[in-house]
This record gives structure tokens, C-alpha cells and sequence, in this order.
């Protein structure tokens, strides 16, 4: 083995001080293949151009300088000048991208590199290509084969299209990478495979510098461990790449040489063809579908512009279908792919996202397979194709018959080898036709192999068999005489030929059952080019027959297996009704197909027969799924639709925009609900993150509105629908029916439509620097377990959303209550979790947007993002609830500000502490935060309508945050809320379970349950030359701690003066109700003696040996403590 080490050879180095500086990029030449040359970059790859090595250039801090970032413009006088635009703000997103990633450089894959080679194509200076063997670990093996067939996920593992660091430490963040004397260097994964016999995994790489390799290392020096670091995928950004720099000449630009600029082609302008249109009987029958259809008007105008698209052959044409959210925008896409199919438009489908491939391939396959004779026929017209792990294809196993990995596997199984259906439909056919002749070839097959077994016996060596006559005799001596005679017997029975009755049935039985298996996935794979309906019907009468005959051949005599063929049973019944049946399956199985067109090559193997099918399913597909990033691995196409296309980067658009024989492209998407995301801050502000669909509406392109939502009931619409769309979307007939109004929850905060005020929320930073509120996660937690507990109670099904733009919000939620609750949309109860990002395109019953932001400036971030705002708001059907702290939302200036004044007028505005469940959830998470100074404010929720002000020690804090009981909690809340009301106990209930000295006097011990006791006094403060009574609270305490605390506060008020101790006792009444009494002071006699002042005295005090305290409370077995006492 070689030993590897990194010298000065092999050495990059840059200022690398996180976010100012300048990542290093440097990649060698012929590191991303099949880039087109140009004036600019010739001949060079993404990794080379984002970063040249140029030390000078690595210290410029100003990124817009060192790239020479221009705006993108809106429009573009040649198709070559559209491509160049995007070039240098794609290096700059690059660079910002691995910029993101180091940043998290502890979380990144890490292995040990064991051995390190120059591969055959190495050549010094720019061909720097290396083998690399990682210690992979024996477990990520197994899973790894385990999961054979899965695509690799480039999230969990190194891949193809990996950026790596190669470096001699294990590094844990950005400054790891570039500590003196511990150099590190750039590579590019290229290709990777798994080594069966080791736990191994293999990489072909291109470096950035030449790697020293230490031969012949003596073997007393220890040799250097180096380890490769993945930094982040290129995969995208290099099909961006590829799709920019290719040659405007030689590449299909039609359709893009139609967006450069006004005035932009209409297909249904087109008078050449319009004539022809009309008489065509695709016209005519679409013409039908469309009216006979449920689509609305809009939708119906839609599609069939789109449709008169697709009919024109003189023009190459851009159409933006516009779907603001709920307005069906999956089912027009749905049935106008449908009505493509039916004409076998062969149409390329693909979005940014996995989640929106997903989505609009199920509203196709739903639409084929309910319109099929046989359900499934014509699926084998679609195919989608994508990394298995990022679809979560095991979660959409409605998605399994289109999903070209598992197509390719079942068309192996249907034509290759002895599972294939000409191998067995002949076989079948043989058996049926002449057993006897069937039965003969099994016997000499049988005998040949006995033969060749004997003379290979025979040929063995003597010492061999000597060995094996002493393990005979040895196991005889052991065994018996007797059972070795069985085991003989056994041993002949295993090697005898089987009757030829046996090997009907077992043959039969065997080919039917792969018969079976080809009729039931052949009609649902091929596509509708190679197998008719006509022979599928066909295969259909087969395959019942052949299940018709099967029974009848294991349950009839051996006699009639026998003598098939014969004539001597000719009187026999049921010899005569098995022949009939026979001879009727073999018609049947002789009008088949012997061989479907193939699939694959029979002479040229050099790509492999699994991958010749993939290949074919692709090629012969009238319909392809795929993401955008995807499209690159495709051929051609004549239609191109683009879902969610106003989220994907113009210049992403750019690969499937160039896919060879395109003819017309349709856009659908909404340019008011989120962007492509953009991590470059000079990218963004060179419009690097707009769509092609943005920038076409800005330039005023024709778009067809969808205008009817059918999601949202009214009262949600109302507010988005003038907010975001000017009041253009009407609602449907469908939610302005009385029946759509749903209540989960009583009271008027849980209508369909409500802004839940959270005022005493406190912002938090996880340690990446995302925001999060616990008092807004303890609301929220809240009323989810009160929809739970309603929905198990009236058992009615409901699915619940929680939104909130920041993701460490988005993860405490997850932790905290997510976990509690089932996530399967197909459950009773259903919990999603999820930022807005992730929330694009879906809908719940319930949406609860938790909007975290709580400061005295107003300040909420990119929550004021007004696209962003719009998705958050748009995603429920029945109920919306908004959680936020509205004083800060209305200081915000923002469109939030108008949701907080627009939920006041239409009385859609609560406070939260309107729900008694809230207000002891946010007092709880209030405590545990120590915000014991909220909860003593005078404006707390506990006393904001109090008579009596309130003092606390911090004991009582403290015993508060450790209590775990809850009933136990509300108990002490609502004794408190009544005190500082006015409420006092009759003087027969009072409990002094404790008599002291002068504490006795007036310090009240009211029961909160039989063995624990709050303990409060009335005192009085000086405050603007008055003294005021207020209430004194010092504890709550367990039976067996007040006698301390007793002899505690009769040291505090033994230095009471006797004017004290009278008012502290004195009483006044209103009513019922006990209310405080003010003196004034004369200002002779006036001292500065606040809240404050008596809050250190009362901290000063300690009413309690805290350790042995904490002590008792530990030991539950001995002693009871108020942290687990049973109430009442």
C-alpha cells in the first residue's frame, strides 16, 4: 500500500475568516466534462472558474469585484448574451453555497482515507486524477447492501458530484481546514463504487494540487492519516453550468430565443394551422373532454390554450398558466397532461422540488388508471424517474408502476432468463402439449448430471477419498448402524427422479406462477406501442384460465396425469374434462404473443442490460417526470411543463429549455408565493433567485388565470385575496356552502379565522443563529393536545398544520410536541410540522402559524417577506389560527401589521389569557424561562385585573419551576388570581396549621391541596408619598417544611414597629371583597421604600435551608414534597 501525505505541493491556502473571506475553489481543468468552451471561461469547468488560485484575488473581501456580478437584465438582445448573464452570479451562489457549509463543518461526513493512487489517466501538470479507498465501516456496508437498489442520497453519503477536502485532521470547523502546517486540498468525486470483499469504499477523483505519495515509507514511521471531508454536491450547479455554456449554435434554442424579449409569439394566432385545427379529431375530442369535464371556466381556458399549443407546428411558444394558491393548479396540470397523453404528445414534466414531482405524477396516474379498461393499462406511457431516498417513493406506493428504478427491475424479471415470458410461455406450451416428451428431457437432464457427478467422484484423489471413508466410518460409530441406514435411505430418496404425476404439477405450477407474474406487470410497464389492448385482453383470458386449470391439475388423479397423451381413458369423465380444459389452455396460450419488441439489444452489451431498459423506458415514455435538475439526463421531448415555476432560478429553467426537439413550453406557478432560494446576497441583488415566470410578467407576457380557490373557507381568503391578489380570485361554490364551516374547538378564539395575541413571548437563538419563542411553542403545544382530545372524544378526523418561518422554531416544535402525535395523513389525527418553505404547495384542515418575532421595536426579519407571508396564509382549509405577539407585528410596519388591524375589525383578535389552558401554559414556560419579572408585572397575565398588588420571593419562584404537578399549578394560579381580586377565606375555613410568635399575627396559610400550603401576608410599600397595602407571597410549601419558615418570619417581623404591624393588619372592605388601603405620608416623613426596596428585603431572607431542602425533595420515599403530592 501507498502512504499518502499532503506537502507544500499539494498545499491550498486562503484567508478563510468565515464569512468575509473568500473560499477557496481551485479545481483542475477536465473536472466537469462536456463543458462547452467560450470567450470568457475556455474549456474550463464550474470548479475551475469560481475561484482561479490567484492569491491576489483570494484577499479581495468585496465578492461583486472579484466577479464582476452584473444585474441580470429583463430583456436580452441574443440568446448568447441570456446564457452569460447568469455565469458569474452562478460562481458567486456557488461560492456562497460552500460558504454555508463550512459553516457546519462539524456535522459533515468524515472517513479515513487508507490508500490514495494515481488511476491511469493521471498526467502532471492539469491531469490530476487519483483512486482513493476509504474505511467505509462494516455497517455502512451492510446498509449500503442492503439497499442495493437505492439511488445514492448525496445527503448522507460521498457521491458523484461531491466536493471533498482532503486533509491530515478530523476537522471541526472552518479554521481546522487552514491551521498552519496542516495543509489540505480541494477534489472532485467523479465516479464511486463499493468493494465487495473489504469495507471499502472506492473514489475516483480530480484534485486541485498534485498529492505526495510516500513509497517505500519505512516501516518503523508511522504513516500520516489523512481523511476526506465532504463539503457540499455540485450536481445542480454543474447542469446549470453545462446548460449556460452551451453552444448557441448548435443547441435547440427555440424556445429560448422566444423569452429574450417582447413581442412574445401566441400558437393560437397561428393562421396557417388554424384551419387544420379544427378539422382534426383531436380537436374535436378534446373539444368534448373539456366540456364534459368538472373544471371551472378558467381552468377550461387554460388548458385548452395549452392544448392549441401543442396543435401548432409553425411556431415555438412560452405559456404561463397563473395559479394563486387553492385554485386547482394540480388538476388542470393533471388533465391537460392526461389529454397530451391520449394524443401521445410525448411532454416532459418537471419541477424544482421531489414534494411537486410527486404531486402532480399521482394526479395523472389517478386520472390514467381510473379511465383504463384494465386498471393500470397505459401506465406503462408514464415514467418517473428521481433519487428513490429524496422522493420517499416507499411512501407513495401509488407512484411504484411509474417509478422507472422499479420498472426496469420487473422488465428484467418479464424478459431476461428463466422468469421471462417467452422462456415460460413456451415452456408452458410444451408441457401441455406432449408431457411424456417433457418428462423425458427432465430424466436424461437428470441422469447427465448423475453421470457427470460420477465421474467427477471417480476422478477425485485417493487421499481425498480416504479422508472421507474415516469421517464415514467415525460418524457410523457415532450414529449407529441403524440411523445411518435412514440417513442412506434419505439421501437416495433426495436424488430420485420425480413421478411423472410429481412433475407435472411442479412444473405447471412453476411456469404459471411467472406466467402470472408477466400478465400482471407487462400490460402495466410496456408501453401502449408494444402491447395492444386487443393483446392484453388476451393475456387477461390466459391468465383466468390457466388459474381455472391449475386447480383442476392438483386436484385430479395421478392416473390422469399419466396417461394425458394416451387414449386408454377415453370413457373417463374426468379424464375427458381435463383434456377439454387442456386443449382449450393451450389455444389460449398458443394465440399469445411469443415475444414483445425488445427491449434491449441482443448483440452490443456494452452498457448493460439493465441499463440498455432504463434507457428504452425513457426513450419510449410518451410522458417523463423528473425534477429540473433532472431533465439534463433526458434526450428529447416536444412538450416541456414546468410546475412551480415561478420557484426555480431562471437559469435553472435553461436545462429542460434546451432539450432537443422542443417544440412549445408551458410555466405554471405563482410569482406572489416564495422564490427560488438564494444564499449570495450579491447574487440576490443581481436578480440571480427571479423566474423565467417572474420576469415574463414583469414584461407583461400573456398569463391565464386561475381564478376560482377552492380551498380556503371565506373568512381566511378574505384577508390574502385583497392583500396578495387585488380581490381577482373568487371562492368556490364549495367553500361558501354552509357545510364547509367546521368548529374544532369551542369559544370564539377557535373560529375559522383568528389572531391569538401571545404579548409576553421572549426571542431565543438556537446555535445556528435561528430564531425560536418556548411561550409561542407552549401555546401552541396547547391547543394542539385540546384538538386532540376534542377529536378523540367526537370521532372526527382532522389533519393539523403548524407553520413558522424560522427553523429552529420549526425543530423545537418537532421535538416537543411533534413526536407526541402521528404525521400519516391517513391516521384519525394528523400532525405536520414544517417552515414555510416546506409548506409550498400543501393544505391542512387546521394551519396554527406560530410567527416567533416578540421585541419592543417591531423588528420580525424576513417575516415582513410578503411572498413568504402569502404561502404561510393560504395553507388551511377550515381554520386558521395565527400566534404572534401583535404589538410587535403592528410596530412592524410590515403586512402583518395590517393582518393585526384587519383581525381587530372584524373581532377576529384574542388575547390568549382568554383561555384559561393557555394562560397556565404560558405562565409554566414564563417560570422555566425565569421570567419571574413578567408574571409580577403589574400587567401579567395573572394580575391584570387585580385589586391588590403582588410580591413574590424568589423561593416561590423557585418552587413553582420545580413543580411537575398540574393540577397542583392551577391550583396555586387560580388561589393567587383570587387573592390579588379581593377574595379571602371565611374566617372558619382558615387553616393555621403552624402558630408561631408575632408571624402568627397575620401571616395566612391557605390550603392548596390536603398536604400543601401557600403562604402570603399582608405588607405594605411606600410609592408616591402613600403607603400602600399589597400582598406578600413566600412560599408554597409541603406540611412538613412550615414550621421552619414559621420560626423564619418570626424573625423577620420581630423588628416590625407596632404603625407597621397595624397596617399590615388593617382591614378594608368593598363588599365582599377585600381591597387595599392607602395612607399618606407626610414628606417629612417621606422615604424612598418602593416594590424594589421590599423585594431585597425579601430576598435578603432565607426563609429555608435550600440544601436540605432539595435533600428532602430528592427523597420521595421518606418524605412528601409538593412536587408530587396527589391533589385532593
Amino acid at each position: 500500500m501507498k502512504n499518502p501525505s499532503l506537502s507544500s505541493t499539494g498545499l491550498v491556502r486562503s484567508n478563510f475568516s468565515a464569512a468575509k473571506s473568500i473560499i477557496p475553489f481551485s479545481v483542475t481543468k477536465g473536472l466537469v466534462k462536456g463543458v462547452a468552451e467560450s470567450s470568457k471561461y475556455n474549456g474550463y469547468g464550474l470548479g475551475d472558474v469560481v475561484l482561479f488560485g490567484n492569491k491576489k484575488r483570494m484577499k479581495i473581501k468585496d465578492h461583486k469585484e472579484l466577479y464582476h456580478v452584473k444585474q441580470i437584465p429583463q430583456t436580452f438582445s441574443s440568446t448568447s448574451e441570456y446564457l452569460e448573464s447568469f455565469t458569474t452570479p452562478l460562481i458567486e451562489e456557488t461560492r456562497s453555497d460552500l460558504s454555508s457549509n463550512l459553516a457546519t463543518l462539524s456535522e459533515s461526513l468524515c472517513y479515513e482515507i487508507v490508500d490514495i493512487e494515481p488511476s491511469k489517466d493521471f498526467e502532471l501538470p492539469h491531469d490530476l486524477f487519483y483512486i482513493l479507498q476509504l474505511n467505509y465501516g462494516k455497517e455502512k456496508k451492510k446498509s449500503n447492501k442492503d439497499n442495493e437498489d437505492e439511488d445514492e442520497d448525496e445527503d448522507d453519503d460521498l457521491v458523484v458530484g461531491d466536493l471533498i477536502a482532503i486533509t491530515n485532521v478530523r476537522p471541526k470547523c472552518i479554521n481546522d481546514l487552514d491551521r498552519p502546517r496542516r495543509p489540505y486540498l480541494i477534489a472532485f468525486v467523479q465516479h464511486r463504487r463499493l468493494r465487495d470483499e473489504s469495507s471499502c469504499l472506492v473514489l475516483s477523483i480530480s484534485s486541485s494540487k498534485p498529492i505526495l505519495i510516500e513509497e517505500n515509507m519505512g516501516k518503523n514511521r508511522k504513516r500520516e492519516t489523512l481523511f476526506a471531508v465532504k463539503l457540499m454536491n455540485m450536481t445542480t450547479n454543474i447542469r446549470i453550468w453545462n446548460a449556460l455554456r452551451s453552444d448557441p449554435e448548435k443547441g435547440n434554442m427555440n424556445i429560448i430565443k422566444q423569452v429574450l424579449h417582447p413581442p412574445f409569439s401566441e400558437a393560437e394566432n397561428c393562421t396557417l394551422c388554424c384551419a387544420d385545427k379544427k378539422c382534426s379529431d383531436a380537436y374535436s375530442a378534446m373539444k368534448a373532454s373539456l366540456s364534459n369535464s368538472d373544471l371551472n371556466e378558467s381552468q377550461k381556458a387554460a388548458v385548452w390554450s395549452c392544448f392549441e399549443t401543442r396543435e401548432c407546428n409553425h411556431h415555438n411558444t412560452v405559456k404561463l398558466v397563473w395559479g394563486p394558491p387553492g385554485t386547482g393548479k394540480t388538476k388542470t396540470v393533471g388533465f391537460l397532461l392526461h389529454s397530451l397523453l391520449k394524443i401521445r404528445c410525448r411532454t416532459c414534466t418537471c419541477a424544482p422540488t421531489n414534494t411537486a414531482v410527486l404531486e402532480v405524477t399521482k394526479r395523472l396516474v389517478k386520472g390514467v388508471a381510473e379511465s383504463s379498461k384494465y386498471n393500470g393499462y397505459g401506465l406503462g406511457d408514464v415514467v418517473l424517474f428521481g433519487n428513490k431516498k429524496r422522493m420517499k417513493i416507499k411512501d407513495h406506493k401509488e407512484l411504484y408502476h411509474v417509478f422507472l428504478d422499479h420498472r426496469v427491475k420487473i422488465l428484467y424479471q418479464c424478459y431476461v432468463g428463466q422468469s421471462g415470458w417467452n422462456n415460460n410461455l413456451l415452456s408452458m406450451i410444451s408441457l401441455l402439449e406432449d408431457p411424456d416428451e417433457q418428462y423425458l428431457l427432465y430424466l436424461k437432464a437428470k441422469q447427465s448430471v448423475k453421470n457427470e457427478e460420477a465421474e467427477k467422484n471417480h476422478k477425485s484423489k485417493s487421499k481425498s477419498r480416504s479422508k472421507q471413508k474415516e469421517k464415514r466410518s467415525s460418524k457410523k460409530e457415532k450414529e449407529g448402524n441403524g440411523h445411518s441406514g435412514n440417513k442412506e435411505e434419505d439421501n437416495e430418496d433426495k436424488e430420485a427422479p420425480l413421478t411423472i404425476e410429481d412433475f407435472v404439477r411442479e412444473r405447471f405450477n412453476c411456469f404459471a406462477e411467472r406466467l402470472y407474474f408477466c400478465v400482471e406487470n407487462l400490460y402495466k410497464h410496456l408501453p401502449t406501442s408494444l402491447i395492444s389492448l386487443e393483446e392484453v385482453e388476451k393475456m387477461f383470458e390466459a391468465y383466468r384460465s390457466l388459474k381455472s386449470f391449475q386447480n383442476l391439475v392438483q386436484n385430479v388423479s395421478g392416473d390422469v396425469l399419466k396417461n394425458m397423451n394416451k387414449s386408454t381413458m377415453d370413457e373417463d369423465y374426468n379424464f375427458v374434462k381435463f383434456n377439454l380444459a387442456r386443449t382449450k389452455n393451450l389455444q389460449t396460450l398458443q394465440s399469445l404473443p411469443e415475444n414483445f419488441p425488445p427491449l434491449y439489444s441482443t448483440e452490443d452489451f456494452s452498457m448493460g442490460i439493465m441499463m440498455m431498459i432504463r434507457k428504452f423506458c425513457l426513450q419510449n415514455a410518451c410522458m417523463v417526470f423528473c425534477t429540473v435538475s433532472s431533465s439534463a439526463k433526458l434526450d428529447s421531448t416536444e412538450m416541456l411543463v414546468i410546475d412551480e415555476a415561478a420557484q426555480l432560478k431562471e437559469c435553472e429553467s435553461a436545462i429542460p429549455l434546451q432539450l432537443h426537439g422542443l417544440r412549445h413550453a408551458i410555466l405554471i406557478g405563482d410569482e406572489r408565493q416564495l422564490p427560488a432560494m438564494v444564499r449570495s446576497e450579491i447574487s440576490e441583488e443581481a436578480n440571480f433567485g427571479r423566474s423565467l415566470f417572474e420576469r415574463l410578467t414583469i414584461l407583461d407576457h400573456k398569463k391565464y388565470l386561475l381564478n376560482v380557490q377552492h380551498r380556503m373557507h371565506p373568512s381566511i381568503s378574505l384577508f390574502p385575496n385583497r392583500e396578495f391578489y387585488n380581490n381577482q380570485i373568487l371562492d368556490g361554490h364549495n367553500v361558501k356552502h354552509g357545510a364547509y364551516s367546521r368548529r374544532f374547538l369551542p369559544g370564539e378564539m377557535y373560529g375559522t379565522y383568528s389572531f391569538i395575541n401571545v404579548p409576553h413571548g421572549k426571542e431565543e437563538f438556537d446555535y445556528k443563529h435561528s430564531r425560536m419563542n418556548m411561550v409561542e411553542v407552549a401555546v401552541v403545544s396547547d391547543i394542539i393536545g385540546s384538538i386532540y382530545k376534542e377529536s378523540s372524544r367526537t370521532k372526527k378526523k382532522v389533519r393539523v398544520g403548524v407553520i413558522s418561518p424560522y427553523k429552529a422554531q420549526v425543530h423545537v416544535m418537532s421535538e416537543k410536541i411533534g413526536k407526541k402525535y402521528s404525521s400519516d395523513a391517513q391516521s384519525d389525527f394528523s400532525l405536520s410540522i414544517r417552515s414555510v418553505d416546506g409548506f409550498q404547495g400543501g393544505e391542512e384542515d387546521i394551519i396554527i402559524i406560530s410567527t416567533v418575532r416578540c421585541n419592543v421595536n417591531g423588528s420580525v426579519g424576513f417575516l415582513s417577506n410578503r411572498q413568504r407571508s402569502n404561502v404561510a396564509l393560504t395553507r388551511a382549509r377550515y381554520c386558521l389560527w395565527i400566534v404572534g405577539s401583535g404589538t410587535t407585528l403592528v410596530k412592524s410596519g410590515s403586512v402583518w401589521k395590517k393582518l393585526v388591524i384587519d383581525a381587530k375589525e372584524r373581532n377576529c383578535f384574542h388575547n390568549a389569557e382568554e383561555d384559561k389552558n393557555l394562560t397556565n401554559a404560558i405562565i409554566a414556560t414564563l417560570l422555566e424561562l425565569n421570567q419571574h419579572d413578567v408574571l409580577a408585572n403589574a400587567d401579567s397575565l395573572l394580575f391584570r385585573n387585580a385589586k391588590w398588588k403582588v410580591c413574590f420571593t424568589n423561593s416561590f419562584w423557585t418552587s413553582m419551576r420545580r413543580a411537575r404537578n398540574d393540577e397542583l399549578f392551577e391550583k396555586v394560579l387560580s388561589l393567587l388570581e383570587k387573592l390579588s381580586s379581593g377574595w379571602r377565606q371565611p374566617q372558619g375555613e382558615k387553616n393555621h396549621v403552624v402558630h408561631g410568635e408575632s408571624s402568627s399575627l397575620f401571616v395566612e396559610h391557605y390550603m392548596v391541596n390536603k398536604n400543601c400550603f401557600l403562604i402570603w401576608a399582608v405588607d405594605f410599600i411606600r410609592e408616591r408619598s402613600h403607603d400602600i397595602q399589597v400582598l406578600k407571597v413566600w412560599d408554597v410549601l409541603p406540611l412538613l417544611d412550615l414550621p421552619k419558615l414559621s420560626k423564619k418570619l418570626d424573625t423577620f417581623y420581630k423588628d416590625y414597629t407596632v404603625d407597621k404591624l397595624t397596617r399590615c393588619k388593617h382591614i378594608s372592605n368593598e363588599g365582599n371583597l377585600v381591597v387595599p388601603m392607602r395612607w399618606p405620608v407626610e414628606p417629612s416623613s417621606y422615604k424612598a421604600n418602593s416594590v424594589q426596596y421590599l423585594s431585597n428585603s425579601l430576598d435578603a431572607l432565607s426563609l429555608r435551608d435550600d440544601t436540605s431542602r432539595t435533600n428532602r425533595i430528592e427523597s420521595t420515599e421518606t418524605n412528601v414534597s409538593m412536587y408530587d403530592l396527589e391533589s385532593e
